[in-house]
């Protein structure tokens, strides 16, 4: 596979996960989700999970079976947000690599294509849930709001710019 397309993702929302609804995953047939945490959940600097993303997950849970796999090795902010939010998780995933991601897929108990691999990162969320052929949801950062208002570079924007390089087409459904 080509690195246009494993860092093609499947859908790319243009909002943050909020915007991602019961009706987006059934037109998809979504039966599952694994959701990166830090930037995708949860802005970087913060450790509280809003109410606002605990009515989102109250709204998803009905529908999809859902994972957090997180790369970042803080077992302390993961898992305090896995237990605010009250869904398993795995700190330290290593994404793009397949191997934790995997334990969560299989977790879930459906098919690969058939669990959602959801995150705001091309080189790590996107590339690792397509190298398992999960259907992979490009979201937007969660606003931070201490940081409202100011002009920052995301990793995000290079990560863009070199995917179109390499292939990738990144244009909104």
């Amino acid at each position: 596979m080509s690195w246009g397309k494993l860092l093609q993702p499947d859908l790319i929302l243009g909002d943050s996960i909020l915007a991602l609804t019961p009706e987006v995953l059934q037109a998809h047939q979504l039966q599952g989700l694994v959701l990166d945490v830090d930037e995708t959940l949860v802005p970087i600097t913060q450790s509280n999970v809003s109410e606002i993303l605990q009515d989102w997950v109250e709204t998803i849970r009905p529908v999809a079976t859902i994972w957090l796999v997180s790369n970042n090795i803080s077992q302390f902010r993961i898992g305090s947000i896995a237990r605010t939010l009250n869904l398993p998780y795995i700190s330290g995933a290593g994404k793009p690599s397949r191997r934790k991601l995997r334990r969560a897929v299989e977790a879930i108990n459906y098919p690969a294509e058939q669990v959602g691999m959801v995150g705001d990162r091309l080189f790590t969320d996107v590339l690792a849930g397509n190298r398992l052929g999960m259907f992979t949801i490009l979201v937007e950062p969660m606003p931070d709001p201490n940081l409202e208002g100011q002009l920052m570079f995301h990793t995000r924007t290079f990560e863009v710019w070199l995917s179109k390089l390499l292939g990738a087409t990144l244009k909104f459904d």
